[in-house]
């Protein structure tokens, strides 16, 4: 266990993940950090919470966390492990594939918490190797967390066939391409229709502090192979959340299928407790989601 004093900056933390990239060779059954990062009585800046909450959709000024924010408490943690030396899988090329979240109770904007990040392992998958990555936010010393998320990462490699598929097959979100094999299902019933503007990703950004270029500018974007920016994939999440709603305590799975483009237009659809986003023609599926109540 190793305690930190304050979040680390984002910025250094890509460039060295940037730097170390060539020399990772990902596998299933690499070695990867023991480290849990932990970093006691944080509180939360008021005003990015409620920059965040503006880009989101999320209603400002409330006394309790959006569902989603102590994912970017937690961003930078995951960061410093994922850019490490004794990392794994290369960041560049790296893909946010999945989310889980459970929330046993809702979180006071003003309460004081200590976060921790781990790597929980490496899998196979069928098109790499996969990391799941765990972070968790407590209140007043207590045993349990009172929200954790675990989060999957791929880094695509060729395989040699014996990886078994892990279910249905989610894409990209940050910050490569995603994966047009991922199998579809019949759209949920459109509930709206959302038209991005082309600085959604400079707005998150600045709100998140995930800052990756690939979101920011058309020309960085295009950079890493990207036609023109694109919507941070926690973004997608928590704009479909703020519309969705959640209980106090609540269970959020997620998959991330393909790209957002910004500029562009999405219709977000619901249904049984389930959520999507799908481009504004309905037939392309951009994330995939369901939403209950804890205990499911």
């Amino acid at each position: 266990m190793t305690h930190t004093a304050r979040p680390p900056a984002l910025a250094p933390l890509l460039l060295r993940g940037a730097l170390l990239s060539p020399l990772k060779r990902p596998r299933p059954d690499a070695d990867f950090p023991r480290t849990r990062l932990v970093l006691p009585g944080l509180r939360v800046d008021l005003a990015r919470l409620a920059a965040y909450e503006r880009v989101c959709g999320f209603p400002t000024g409330a006394d309790a966390l959006p569902v989603t924010y102590p994912h970017v408490l937690g961003f930078p943690l995951a960061m410093r492990l994922m850019s490490g030396r004794d990392f794994p899988l290369p960041l560049l090329g790296l893909v946010h594939t999945s989310i889980g979240v459970t929330r046993r109770a809702a979180m006071p904007a003003t309460a004081e918490y200590e976060l921790a990040v781990h790597v929980e392992g490496l899998a196979p998958h069928r098109r790499g190797t996969e990391a799941a990555v765990v972070t968790e936010l407590r209140t007043g010393g207590g045993s349990e967390p009172v929200w954790e998320s675990r989060s999957t990462y791929l880094a695509r490699h060729r395989v040699d066939g014996s990886a078994a598929p892990r279910g249905p097959e989610p894409a990209a979100a940050n910050p490569r391409d995603h994966d047009p094999a991922a199998p579809d299902t019949e759209p949920l019933p459109v509930r709206a229709e959302w038209r991005l503007a082309g600085d959604v990703g400079r707005r998150y950004g600045a709100a998140s502090g995930d800052r990756n270029p690939i979101h920011l500018h058309p020309l960085t974007a295009r950079l890493f192979g990207f036609p023109r920016a694109i919507a941070h994939g926690m973004w997608t999440v928590a704009r479909c959340l703020a519309e969705h709603g959640t209980p106090d305590a609540a269970v959020v799975r997620a998959r991330f299928r393909a790209p957002v483009l910004l500029p562009g237009t999405v219709a977000y659809g619901a249904g049984g407790g389930r959520f999507e986003l799908r481009g504004g023609d309905g037939r392309r599926l951009h994330l995939s989601g369901e939403a209950g109540p804890y205990p499911a």
